[in-house]
């Protein structure tokens, strides 16, 4: 079953951001746009240059409005430990979200049974709770900050002007789309 246009399901876990451990719930997402960054293990190799990839595109992010919890199955201590020692990961300023209970990751459909860890998945969280894109990655495919920035723009917009819609490549200030019976067989 796809999880686009579901509401986040219930979870509570600890995070580490800005030098402190804070707790976050789905409760957490609502009333702004959120993104749900999942990545498989902390210390490895191409989750911390994902990471620092949506650490330095952040201030966009929330110029939109966005925020950014980033969830592994690992611990918020591990997240601070990593922190601490990774120049990648002492870039971010976003939320680090621990999932040792795999609550979150089970909830999301991310969770890789047999590894006890989680794929890579990106999920854009209207201001109501509700899953707008879903995308997963296979664990050695890194993602890219800005093509998320420009999900993040169309689904805003999209959200802001209901009857529009948006061709295959679209960028902030081209045309859009609005479906009608006359565009039938014509694109």
């Amino acid at each position: 079953m796809s999880l686009i246009n579901t509401e986040v399901k219930p979870f509570a876990a600890k995070a580490f951001q800005a030098g402190k451990f804070i707790d976050v719930t789905e409760a957490s997402l609502k009333g702004k746009w959120s993104v749900v960054f999942f990545y498989p293990a902390d210390f490895t190799f191409v989750c911390p240059t994902e990471l620092e990839d949506l650490a330095d595109h952040y201030a966009e992010f929330q110029k939109l409005g966005v925020e950014i919890y980033a969830v592994s199955t690992d611990t918020h201590f591990s997240h601070k430990a990593w922190h601490d020692t990774s120049a990648a990961v002492q870039k971010i300023n976003y939320v680090m979200v621990g999932d040792p209970t795999h609550v979150i990751s089970r909830n999301f459909d991310v969770r890789i049974e047999a590894a006890g860890l989680a794929d890579r998945g990106s999920f854009i969280i209207d201001p109501h709770g509700v899953i707008q894109t879903v995308e997963i990655s296979a664990g050695g495919v890194g993602r890219d900050a800005k093509e998320l920035l420009r999900k993040i723009k169309a689904v805003q917009y999209v959200a802001a002007h209901p009857g529009e819609v948006f061709p295959a490549k679209w960028k902030e200030g081209e045309k859009t789309l609005a479906p009608s019976l006359d565009l039938v067989g014509k694109i």
